[in-house]
Order: structure tokens, then sequence, then C-alpha cells
């Protein structure tokens, strides 16, 4: 069984930076595509962004495109999801999740992913 623990969040000011990680357990990281995801109260979870299984292929929402970065290192089983120039509107639960698969391409839909974390909470003030 696949487990995926979030960490990183926290409460920051609009125009600040948080980097969320994401551990991932098993010896077969590496043939995982990732993908990070967010729930605001009362709105459903979205897509924010995804990589392959070789982080040669990324794909973001158009929220977060030019300010977030995803990113994995398969040495520590871990995906990364660097914050920069955030807004309150980027307050939300972020979930990580994974599906195994060694295609090129990324997944951008929830039903495409197998193992969610339990989430962390990123909260942004104005």
């Amino acid at each position: 069984q696949v487990q995926l623990v979030e960490s990183g969040g926290g409460l920051v000011q609009a125009g600040g930076s948080l980097r969320l990680s994401c551990a991932v357990s098993g010896r077969t990281f590496s043939t995982y595509a990732m993908g990070w995801f967010r729930q605001a109260p009362g709105k459903e979870r979205e897509f924010v962004a995804a990589i392959n299984w070789s982080g040669l292929t990324t794909y973001y929402a158009d929220s977060v495109k030019g300010r977030f970065t995803i990113s994995r290192d398969n040495a520590k089983n871990t995906v990364y999801l660097q914050m920069n120039s955030l807004k309150p509107e980027d307050t939300a639960v972020y979930y990580c999740a994974a599906v195994r698969t060694t295609a090129q391409r990324v997944r951008v839909r929830l039903e495409e992913y197998d193992y969610w974390g339990q989430g962390t909470q990123v909260t942004v003030s104005s």
C-alpha cells in the first residue's frame, strides 16, 4: 500500500512563499505520476499541478501558472510544490496524489489518481 504524507503548510501573508512536500512510502516512487490538488471551504477539490514519473513533464492550472513550481526527487521519494507570490485565494487544504504510470503525459483529473495524502492547510492572509 502506498502512503502519502504532506507537510509544509501554514499561515503566510499575501505575496509570501511556502514549499509543500509530499513524502511517498515504498520503493517504486519513480514509477508514479504525481499531482497536487486543493480544496477551499465550500468548494470542490481542484487541480493545481502535476508531474510525470521522470519529472520531465509538468502541467499547471492557469490560476497558479508562473507562481507555483512542481518538482520531484526520486532518490528521496518526495514531490514538492513551491508556491510563490501567494494570494488569499490560494487558501485551501492542499493534497498530493499518486498514480502508477510511466507514461509521458501527466494526469490532471481527480479520478485518474489512486492514492491520496491527508492534506495540509495553507492559509494566505491579506
